[in-house]
């Protein structure tokens, strides 16, 4: 199979879909990689070291031309509408359910799209967001601390406090992958660190693997309210696959925290968990609020590309060989954790959650794979 890894061109966005020992392992698999010069630029790999590992450099026009399968980090811009085609495996980030743009662009190219973070193991684990909900979850402490500085507008407070001065007290919503990273990370710079999950069992696992270092709190509408208007920092993390993130925050609840305190809000990638919440770039990453740093990059991980592409690949690269080797429609029938990924196919909507979203019409993907 021909795969084609095109240079990203959302704004900010430095990742790349594979490394130089990705393209390796699939040509070794037998199959021919285009990576579209300077593609890994930006996560510090040179065109030589793709070019050592068996990989044909060629255009933008070339990779997107040539390509049966398309990997991706994150979804297609405006730009890159036209050149998807029918037939053609589009292998990324999605995040259809707050973008109906792009949900309408995927049907009008009829391109088979799968999405990585709807990829999902039995027992709920996803493992295609996984790597990046670690990055962006141990990022979130660092540019929460940054937001928190006097010169963005901050309260001026240092999170791990000084001696005889009290720490900062970090709000982490959401206990999942993101939420426990951020949740370790806080903790260790030495922050007041309190955790809210809806899962009394993902609290007790937290407070058995923190070991005391963090206060686990159930989470509601008193409890949440409560804890946001005492924190300088709050940390967003709440994630469900595929659909529009709910929203926990209330502008009043925003109001009513302390002037300067910040917000990183890791769930705008799928709408945000505030109501004050709205995309933001890593040219211009935080706005003010109601007097509350705002922190809310639509693609965080990219701020350290390196990491994160090497992260990414680790993960993405057993389903990317799957797809190669089988083509997509044997490769979801035998793996069905990848065919929950299966967004568009054919000019239609195969993901049930984004078809809600969107009240679109959907079709059930076990029709089209068996």
């Amino acid at each position: 199979m021909i795969i084609g890894v095109p240079r990203e061109i959302k704004p900010g966005e430095q990742r790349v879909a594979l490394t130089p020992a990705g393209v390796r392992a699939l040509a070794e698999a037998g199959h021919r990689v285009v990576v579209e010069r300077g593609a890994g630029a930006g996560s510090s790999f040179r065109d030589e070291e793709y070019a050592r590992e068996s990989a044909a450099l060629g255009s933008v026009d070339e990779v997107w031309a040539q390509a049966e399968l398309i990997l991706k980090v994150k979804e297609p811009i405006e730009e890159e509408y036209r050149r998807m085609r029918s037939g053609q495996v589009l292998f990324t980030y999605l995040h259809l359910a707050p973008a109906p743009e792009l949900a309408r662009a995927l049907q009008a190219s009829q391109v088979i799209a799968i999405a990585y973070e709807t990829v999902e193991r039995p027992g709920g684990a996803l493992p295609l967001l996984a790597p990046m909900s670690e990055v962006a979850g141990r990022l979130a402490v660092q540019v929460g601390g940054w937001c928190l500085q006097a010169q963005n507008g901050g309260r001026g407070i240092l999170l791990s406090g000084a001696p005889g001065v009290r720490p900062g007290k970090v709000v982490i919503i959401g206990g999942g992958i993101a939420g426990f990273n951020a949740c370790r990370v806080a903790a260790g710079v030495g922050a007041e660190v309190t955790i809210l999950d809806v899962n009394p069992s993902r609290l007790r696992y937290l407070s058995d693997v923190l070991g005391g270092t963090a206060i686990t709190v159930m989470s509601n509408r008193a409890t949440l309210e409560e804890e946001i208007v005492q924190a300088d920092l709050v940390i967003g993390t709440v994630l469900v696959a595929g659909a529009r993130a709910p929203r926990l925050i209330a502008s009043r609840t925003v109001a009513k925290m302390k002037p300067g305190a910040a917000m990183v809000d890791l769930s705008i990638d799928q709408g945000g968990i505030s109501e004050t919440s709205r995309p933001t770039t890593h040219a211009h990453p935080i706005y003010i609020h109601a007097g509350v740093v705002h922190y809310c990059v639509t693609n965080m991980p990219g701020a350290v590309p390196h990491t994160s592409t090497h992260a990414l690949t680790n993960a993405t690269l057993p389903y990317a060989l799957q797809l190669a080797d089988k083509g997509w429609r044997d490769a979801l029938h035998a793996n069905p954790s990848l065919a929950q990924g299966l967004s568009t196919h054919d000019g239609t909507l195969t993901s049930a959650a984004v078809a809600q979203a969107h009240d679109l019409p959907f079709v059930d993907p076990a029709r089209l794979i068996g």
